[in-house]
This record gives structure tokens, sequence and C-alpha cells, in this order.
């Protein structure tokens, strides 16, 4: 039986599949149930509250909610496994952890000890790590959400809360979390919290977990708030090396809290069983106070606790007790409602060269480099004899593609150059065109392809396509094309329009003959233009005699004899981003006309994608309506404006992920490295900048080249990864780095193209 509107879940019933058993927990917002798939698979299933489905501002806030959990995703975080904030009562699906909560083990068995409590340490601090990674604050971490499993803990509840803060107020303000594990700035300015709150947060629950006291804990929320935000923890039978650990933990500068990668260290190194002496070192970084030693604590030894009106006093030793002070007024930061719930909130860092990328891994991947590798420059500039004829152009499509060994970047005096990825030492060039050449089209099987126009003085020549030895860069074919139309590598050859653009053509990669061939012509017209997605051949079609009218015919190939067959009429101005799976994806600008910039400050309103079968269209709204140029990655929609904000969508409901203010100014297209889970860009001089892939946060940057050449004004920036390496192109400069940020740029002069 499925559920109804007026139901928040009943045992029995079916909810996206899953049959409802046992109930797990209940909240404000929900209750959890465990649930099971027609195959037997276990998860957990949180179904809001009835009241909560019949308002579309929560399921707004939801659906954003759900998208943000899907990408938190670790070895200690229970991941989003389905979800369905449009069902007629919205629900979540994250995976079955069998196991006890934190709480509930320590209120039964007494604290941790020894191995336990380091093994319950370090995951906790990997699961914050992917948290914080997709961008993500928890800002409940409390004992009940930590679920002890036999390989290590989880950290559970994400996904509802933040929808909780979007309801209407009734008093001054509302705080999200639980009072005794909760930072000062969620009392202060619960919007504006960052990764560092739920430092906080671990602070308290370890205290919590080693002594079966909280650091925190007034005699209702509001002097809890109080103690958080003025007094000193109660830290009694916290031993050494932990106890100094979570002092600074529990600091109430967030910027004076140690980050994961430093806590990760620490917590190596608490010992595996019984306590430090008096004599014990505290683990590096941490000062121990002399003198402090605590009562024995293990699994079997519940530490009980006697509280009497205002005071909370520990019996078994340490005995510091805590005056509560009763204050008439706390501040209006206390005046709230307090909302025990998990939230969701969007961090970013400010990570500049002058804080080391590797503090923001707990231990930073070893980069794979190409062999000999070191920093260095190659210019991309070659004289020519009649510089009256040099000119750079914009619009041209230049930069790098890679090739085992090697990367081929084009350039001013010459078409292709054949760079060593290790050293920058330039091998070889080809052709001699004096204008800023574009980017060759690719490499395949040891032979590197690309397109030319030799003859620049002459409008009507045509366009020369044209295959060379990888190694040599000799010659293997050429042949003409049309010059106003593209070229591009398809999975079975090269795909091309011959002179006067009347038909597609493929041609063999290897000797450059005709493999086969088919008019251009469609629906909407017979003005044609090649377009090769995901290795697979298409055209584009408009009116000849008005391409400013009418509509875009997309046409599919078929790779082996060239069919042409009709899939959709799509908008004049649908920009192709590429494949998502298995079908075509475009980006649909919010006016028919280009809006500023030539379109590299564009706005769009939708992605548009394609059946390749039935060809039938579905239109995504775009939230927010990004601006810029834009590019598809790894399945997220990045839009680059020309100032430097990036804005990161998804693509399977448009939803806003995170935008990027980032001050660097007329960015390149982005590249991810899977390593470091990053996004790298270079700018007109040759300043690089890596964000968080997921929060959009700064890395690192670094400063512009010294000289990036006479073309940095005119032609735009690319950046590529060879391996764990950054080659980017900036002016008449190719350049590598690499990707982690170590040694950001090369002092070295650039060499030049010239043997």
């Amino acid at each position: 039986m499925p559920l109804s509107a007026g139901e928040s879940g009943a045992v029995g019933a079916s909810v996206g599949g899953y049959v409802l058993g046992e109930r797990l927990g209940s909240g404000g917002m929900g209750i959890v149930y465990l649930g099971s798939s027609a195959s037997g698979r276990q998860v957990a299933v949180k179904v809001v509250h009835a009241q909560y489905a019949q308002d579309e501002e929560f399921r707004t806030r939801f659906r954003q909610e759900v998208a943000a959990a899907r990408r938190v995703s670790g070895a200690f975080t229970a991941s989003v496994v389905d979800a369905d904030p449009d069902a007629e009562v919205p629900w979540m699906a994250t995976l079955y952890v069998p196991g006890r909560t934190l709480a509930d083990i320590v209120s039964k068995e007494g604290p941790l000890a020894g191995r336990e409590l380091r093994t319950l340490a370090l995951g906790l601090v990997e699961a914050l790590r992917d948290i914080h990674r997709a961008g993500v604050v928890h800002r409940d971490l409390k004992p009940s959400n930590v679920l002890m499993a036999e390989d290590g803990p989880r950290v559970i509840d994400f996904g509802i809360s933040r929808a909780v803060d979007s309801q209407t107020l009734t008093v001054t303000g509302r705080l999200i979390g639980t009072p005794p594990f909760m930072s000062p700035e969620q009392f202060a300015a619960p919007r504006d919290v960052t990764a560092a709150s739920d430092v906080f947060s671990l602070g308290s629950l370890l205290v919590y977990a080693a002594t079966g006291n909280r650091p925190f804990d007034g005699e209702s929320p509001y002097m809890t708030g109080y103690q958080v935000m003025h007094e000193a923890p109660a830290l009694d039978g916290v031993r050494e090396p932990l106890r100094s650990i979570a002092e600074r933990c529990l600091d109430k500068d967030p910027g004076a809290r140690p980050e994961l990668a430093e806590l990760y260290g620490l917590f190596r190194a608490l010992p595996d069983a019984g306590a430090a002496t008096p004599g014990t070192v505290a683990a590096p970084g941490v000062v121990s106070p002399p003198g402090v030693v605590g009562p024995p604590a293990g699994p079997g030894h519940r530490r009980a606790s006697r509280r009497s009106g205002g005071a909370t006093t520990a019996t078994g030793g340490g005995g510091r007790g805590r005056r509560v002070r009763r204050l008439v007024v706390v501040g209006a930061a206390l005046a709230v409602t307090v909302v025990c719930a998990s939230v969701y909130h969007l961090v970013s860092s400010s990570r500049t060269t002058d804080d080391p990328p590797a503090a923001d891994a707990l231990a930073s991947p070893t980069p794979a480099l190409p062999t000999g590798w070191q920093p260095w420059q190659a210019s991309l500039f070659r004289p020519v004899k009649d510089e009256s004829l040099i000119f750079n152009a914009d619009s041209v499509d230049s930069g790098c593609v890679s090739g085992g060994s090697a990367v081929y970047c084009s350039g001013t005096g010459f078409t292709v150059a054949r760079i060593d990825a290790a050293s920058g030492h330039v091998d070889w060039r080809f052709g001699s065109s004096p204008q800023s050449a574009e980017r060759p089209l690719g490499v395949r099987d040891g032979i590197v392809y690309g397109a030319d126009q030799p003859n620049v003085t002459d409008v009507q020549s045509t366009q020369r396509l044209f295959a060379l030895d990888a190694k040599t860069g000799k010659p293997v074919w050429t042949r003409e094309i049309d010059a106003g139309r593209s070229a591009a590598l398809f999975d079975g050859g090269v795909l091309a329009m011959p002179d006067g653009a009347r038909e597609f053509v493929a041609v063999d990669a290897r000797t450059g003959k005709d493999m086969w061939r088919t008019p251009a012509t469609s629906s909407a017209g017979t003005a044609c233009d090649v377009l090769v997605l995901d290795g697979v051949p298409y055209g584009t079609c408009v009116d000849a005699d008005d391409p400013t009218q009418g509509s875009n015919a997309l046409l599919r190939l078929d790779p082996a004899d060239g069919t042409a067959r009709e899939l959709a009429e799509l908008p004049l101005n649908a920009l192709p981003l590429g494949v998502v799976g298995g079908q075509p994806l475009f980006a649909l600008p919010r006016q028919a006309e280009w809006e500023s910039n030539d379109g590299r400050d564009e706005a769009y309103k939708a992605l548009l994608r394609v059946d390749p079968t039935s060809g039938a269209v579905v239109e995504i709204p775009l939230a927010g309506a990004p601006r810029g140029t834009v590019t598809l990655v790894d399945g997220v929609v990045y839009c680059v404006r020309p100032d430097g904000t990036v804005t990161a969508n998804g693509v399977s409901d448009g939803a806003r992920l995170w935008q990027a203010g980032t001050q660097v100014e007329n960015l390149s297209a982005p590249v991810r490295s899977a390593t470091y889970d990053e996004l790298y860009f270079a700018n007109r001089y040759g300043r690089l900048l890596a964000l968080d892939r997921g929060t959009g946060g700064v890395r690192w940057s670094t400063d512009k080249l010294d000289d990036a050449g006479t073309s940095a004004e005119d032609k735009f920036p690319s950046v590529l990864l060879v391996k764990d390496v950054i080659v980017a192109v900036a002016g008449d400069t190719a350049f590598s780095v690499r990707a982690d940020g170590v040694a950001v740029r090369t002092s070295t002069a650039p060499t030049p193209a010239s043997n």
C-alpha cells in the first residue's frame, strides 16, 4: 500500500518501491524506517511528515538538499541511494548501516578508550572530510547521529533539515543543531557557519565518547548555549593527549581550530590502550598541561554523574564542578527556537598559495607525473618574414591536445608543434601559417590531425585537412575541405565537408580517402556543419537563405555508411555541450541573440536532452539562469563569466550546486582532476586557479606569467591535464605545473619553438 499525503509512513507501506519495516527513529521533520527492495536490499527510508508534504517551499528546499546529499559519499558516511522529493509524500533512502548509535553504546556500556576511541576519532575525521569536500557542513554531529558499525563509525542524518530552516519564523531566529554539540557560531550566526563548526562539534562528541559527559551541559538549552558561547568546556576525565586536542577543537574562534588534515595526524598518535601518564608526551603539535591525569575509563566503566540545580559534578575523580550563571538576558543569539536536526550548508575555501594544498586532504595523493617531469614553459610564437600578416583572433580555438608522452599545440607563425610533456622541449613544428592556428583535432594511433588555411591572403581559398606522424611531424596525407566549415574526429574517421559544403564526408583516418559521402540537407535547410558528440557523427543544418530564422535540425549520421536520420529540430541558438547518459546535451540561451560580449556572458535558461533513438527533446530548466561560457565536465555544467564568476549546475535537474566569485578575470573552460577532485582554470595572462569541485572554494592560485606574449589580450586561454600535471596555454606561451599546486610556477624563460 503506497503512502498518501495524509500519513507520514506505516509499517507495510510501500515508498518508492521499498517496503517499510520496523521504525528506526523519528525527528521533527520525518520518521525513519527500515526498508527493503524487491531484491531484498535494505535501506533506511526517511519519510517526511504529512504537514510538510503540502508545503511547496519545503519541497523546493528538499530537492536542493537531496541533490546536495547525493554528493556526500564515503566509507564513513551513509550514502543516499534513492529519493523522490516530488512524491505525494517526499522521501529519501540511504544505505542501511546495521549498528547501534554511539549514544546508545556509551549510555549502556560506558565510555570508549584505547583503540576503540582512536578508531572512532579517525573515522569521524574521514567522514567530515567527505562531507566537507562535497560542499556541506553537517551542523548536527552528535552521538545519536553516529552509528558504530563493525567496520567503523558512520555519520548519518542528512537531507531535510535545511528545509526546516526555510519555514516561517515566529520568533527572533532559528538555530539548527543540538545545543550541547553545537558551535558558538551556530548560536551567533547560524547561516554563516563554516566547516570549522563541525570541528567544534567533533571535539564535544569525542569528550562525550571518552567520558560519558558533555563538555557543555546546562539545565536548559538556553543555559547550554550560553556555556558554549562564553564558558570553558568541562574536560574532567579526558586524558592526554586527547584532552589537549579537544581543547583546540573547542576554541571559541573558528580560525583557531585545527583542520582535518592535522587532526588526522594527531588522532593516529592516540594510544592503542590505557592512558597517558604524567610523564607522557602529548601528540605532536599539542602542549600538554602539567599534572593533569584523570581516573581510568573504559568500555566497562561508566562514569556516573549527578546533577543538582545549576551545577554538574562528575564523580570518580577530577572533581571540577561548573557554575552555571543564571541570567535574565543571555543575549539575542539565544532568544530563539532550537531545532534538533541536521542541516546542509554549502562552504568554500579561501586557500591560496600561502596555504599548502596538502592541508585540504587527510593524505594528499602522490601525483602521477610524466617520467622526468619538471615545471616548464615553451614559446608558441614563431617569427615570419612578413609580420604584417600576423594576426590573432579571440574566436580561434587555440590550445593543446594530449597524446601519450607529448602535447600537440597550435601557435602563431606555425600550425602545430609537438612538445615533450615532461621537459617542454619542442620536438617539431608543422606549417607556416602566420595567423593563430586552431587547436589540433586530436591524436589517434600515432597520428595527429588538424586543419589550417595555408593561403590567408585569399578569402576564397579552401581549408587543408592534414594528418601528421606524431613522432616526426611528417605529413601522412592532406586534402582540401570547405574553408567555412568545421572538421572533427569521430570513432570511424574524420568528419568534414568538401568545398561547397553540400555533402558530409567521412575521411579514412589512415589514408585520407573517402569512406562515404551523404547529402547535407534537412527539413530546416541546407546550410549544414559537422558535429561529433562522444565519438558519434552528427550534422546540424539551418536555412541557407536566412540562417537567422527557423530552427536548427539535428541529424545523426550512421558511422558505417553515412545514412542521415533527422532526430529533432532545436532552437537556432542551442549550443552543443556533449553527451550525458547516451543523449546529446545542448544549452539554451535565455535570449534568441547573444546578449553581450559575443556570447561570453550569455545567460542560459535551460538544458535540452535529445533521445538518440526517438528524437524526443526534454527541456531541463537551469536554476538561476547562469551566465558565461558554458562547458560540460563529468555531468556538471559550468558557466564561467568574464569577471571570474563560476557557476555549477547539475544536468539531471538543472539545480544550482554552487557559485563562486573567484575575482580572476578571463578564465578558460575548466578541466577536472579525478585525483584531487579539483577544477583547474587558466586566465589570459597565465594565472592558474584550482577550485574544489564540490564547493567552488579556492584551493590554490598562482601569479601570472612574467610574459605571456603579445597575443595574451586577444587569445583565450586553455588548460588540460597530462596525468597529474597541468598544461596550460596563455597568449603565446605553453607551461606546465603540478596539479597539486606544489612548485606552482617555473621561473625559467620560455623555450623557443624553433627546432
